[in-house]
């Protein structure tokens, strides 16, 4: 039997942080969450040919979301957290596929160097925070301290307490300044992450995908289970709420995503500029240069066109 966010395989139960009673109202509520997920764990793969058909539609409202974004000089930024293989990455991916990359820009930061580890911990992440008329998508965040960093030790105990202290104060800035802040986790079964590491350590193509990081999340999972519970205790706040996505089918996560994305942000149909072709001139003369004076790309498709 698989396991949501805040249970393992042997049984025991999601587990707050045992020093935050005040919360344990908010905690009821994410667990009975994580109970709705296990029961949506359950249903049939969504089918491809609905997945598609509405996938196409979401985006298309994604367009429009875009133009909006564009004429009113609205700032999003969208946060994508969860389970190692939670489908963050493919689900980023879907929402930016017909969108311009210089309006909706994907932020995936790498470890910080050793001049960002002394800057002051939000530093890093407000040079990636959107200007008017741009979309940004956090594949990975600042709760990188809440999670990673926290469970493997790589922050102190002073380092994390400040955090989720001044976590919750950073995004009341960024709301109160105008922009739309929007927090997504993903949420996946152990069994169902295992299969897909699996899967990926079987898959050239997507091996990379895997590092010893992430297997090593196997052997922590309840104290990523843990970690996860007093984040949200601290950070799931009126102002910026954490939603959480059932991903044990990545189709159904995508569309689930994308559907609610939508109906948080007020946008309209804001229809582009008219643009008609102008007629071609005609020559002036212009003769192109020999094409061997040229180096052009061998035609490699040529090949398979003969086999």
């Amino acid at each position: 039997m698989a396991h949501k966010d805040g249970a393992h395989k042997d049984g025991k139960a999601k587990t707050a942080a045992d020093d935050v009673t005040a919360a344990a109202g908010m905690v009821t509520k994410h667990n009975k969450v994580a109970q709705h997920g296990k029961k949506a764990a359950g249903r049939r793969r969504l089918p491809r040919e609905a997945y598609e058909k509405e996938l196409y539609r979401l985006q298309a409202e994604l367009v429009k979301v875009q133009e909006w974004v564009r004429t009113e000089s609205a700032r999003i930024v969208v946060i994508f957290e969860g389970r190692d293989a939670a489908g963050k990455g493919s689900t980023i991916k879907r929402v930016t596929e017909y969108l311009n990359p210089r309006v909706a820009r994907i932020v995936a930061l790498p470890a910080p160097t050793e001049r960002e580890q002394s800057q002051w911990y939000f530093q890093r992440y407000v040079d990636h925070l959107p200007a008017g008329g741009q979309l940004v998508l956090f594949d990975r965040s600042w709760y990188n301290r809440a999670g990673v960093e926290r469970v493997m030790g790589f922050c102190g105990k002073e380092e994390y307490s400040r955090f989720l202290h001044q976590c919750p104060i950073f995004e009341r800035l960024l709301v109160e300044d105008g922009i739309l802040l929007r927090k997504y986790w993903f949420s996946v079964s152990d069994d169902e992450q295992e299969r897909r590491f699996r899967s990926r350590l079987q898959d050239p193509m997507r091996r990379w995908k895997l590092s010893p990081m992430d297997l090593e999340s196997i052997t922590r999972w309840e104290d990523y289970s843990r970690a996860k519970d007093e984040m949200f205790i601290h950070t799931d706040i009126p102002e910026a709420p954490w939603h959480v996505v059932e991903s044990e089918d990545k189709r159904r996560a995508r569309i689930n995503m994308i559907a609610h994305l939508l109906t948080t942000i007020p946008y309209r149909d804001a229809a582009p500029p008219a643009l008609r072709l102008p007629p071609r001139p005609p020559s002036q003369g212009y003769v192109r240069a020999p094409r061997e004076m040229q180096a052009y790309v061998p035609d490699h498709a040529a090949s398979l066109a003969r086999s």
